[in-house]
């Protein structure tokens, strides 16, 4: 397993709201698709803001915090500790919306609304198939703007 490229993968980003942003997420080599929620671009803020459009490297190392394996992102400018996990909402602190991130990626199979704000859900059904999908497999994901 660990001789095997790292699979591509693709995050197309909607504009960006004080709710979040919403994206898609797709690994076409694993015909793996889901929808992601990430904080709305505040100029990469540590911690309140979605990361930069790019290509990223992504390992799979387990979370003592989540108690599972998370995909970490390597090398993010300015950031440390963004990761793709389970969540439903991501929306700006500061204008009273609640948030599951810090910064990092959250996946659902619907985009809906939970607590009157935008939201991915099914998170954590999703992240599960997106492990199973990926095998532990390296990611390299290019995000990018609709």
């Amino acid at each position: 397993m660990k001789n095997l490229p790292p699979l591509d993968a693709f995050i197309v980003r909607r504009p960006s709201t004080e709710q979040g942003t919403i994206g898609v997420l797709t690994i076409p080599e694993v015909n793996f698709k889901c929808f992601t929620i990430e904080l709305p671009w505040l100029d990469n803020a540590n911690g309140i803001s979605c990361i930069p459009i790019g290509i990223y490297k992504l390992i799979l190392r387990w979370s003592d915090h989540w108690k599972s394996y998370v995909y970490q992102f390597v090398r993010v400018p300015d950031r440390s500790a963004v990761q793709v996990h389970w969540g439903n909402v991501a929306g700006e602190k500061s204008k009273g919306f609640k948030s599951h991130s810090k910064g990092c990626v959250l996946l659902g199979s619907v985009v809906c609304q939970i607590w009157g704000q935008l939201a991915v859900g099914n998170s954590k059904n999703t992240f599960r198939k997106f492990l199973a999908a990926t095998y532990g497999r390296d990611l390299l994901l290019e995000i990018r703007e609709a």
